[in-house]
């Protein structure tokens, strides 16, 4: 019996991690809550210790990162000063404007482009906005990034994403635990 609980975790496991591949992928959203072959109590037993993955949204288009998949794309290095803790702190991660190119965002806005903002949600339903000129290097010389490092370490109680943004005074719109992005249109 004791095999055969095991080798349910393990297929139970094995299939999460395909999920995972396969939307990562293809860049589609995993499904929430469900593998095939396992009740919904096991699922939630598994995907509890697992990531969330960042889903980032522009119109019909989406894209859905696993925090390790993060880790392959080229990084950008920032230090920054935080007024919570009163020190300046290193945190590498992708440029989020990187990340939104590939969905049909301008890297260089213009005219109406420029109407474009950006909503960052983090897991606690904390929601920032920027608009798409304080993302862009074209436009502003900040730096926004999906950090997923501090100080060469993954971040832990931040993360495993947090969306930080340097020549900020105050670090009110940095999103802990960052699940999500969508681009909008002001009319």
């Amino acid at each position: 019996m004791r095999s055969s609980v095991y080798a349910a975790i393990f297929l139970g496991l094995m299939g999460v991690a395909a999920i995972a591949a396969q939307a990562q992928i293809q860049q589609q959203p995993m499904p929430a809550g469900h593998v095939d072959g396992m009740d919904s109590q096991a699922t939630s037993r598994i995907t509890a210790q697992l990531p969330a993955p960042l889903k980032i949204t522009f119109g019909d288009k989406s894209a859905t990162w696993m925090p390790a998949a993060l880790t392959s794309l080229p990084h950008t290095t920032v230090t920054v000063y935080n007024d919570h803790t009163k020190a300046n702190e290193t945190y590498a991660g992708v440029a989020l404007i990187d990340l939104l190119t590939p969905l049909g965002v301008a890297e260089k806005p213009k005219g109406k482009e420029l109407r474009l903002y950006v909503v960052a949600e983090g897991s606690d339903d904390y929601e920032v906005v920027y608009s798409i000129g304080e993302i862009a290097p074209y436009i502003h010389d900040a730096t926004v990034i999906v950090a997923d490092s501090e100080d060469g370490k993954p971040l832990t109680d931040s993360g495993p994403l947090q969306l930080v943004a340097t020549r900020e005074k105050h670090p009110a719109r940095w999103v802990r635990n960052l699940i999500a992005i969508r681009v909008l249109a002001a009319e």
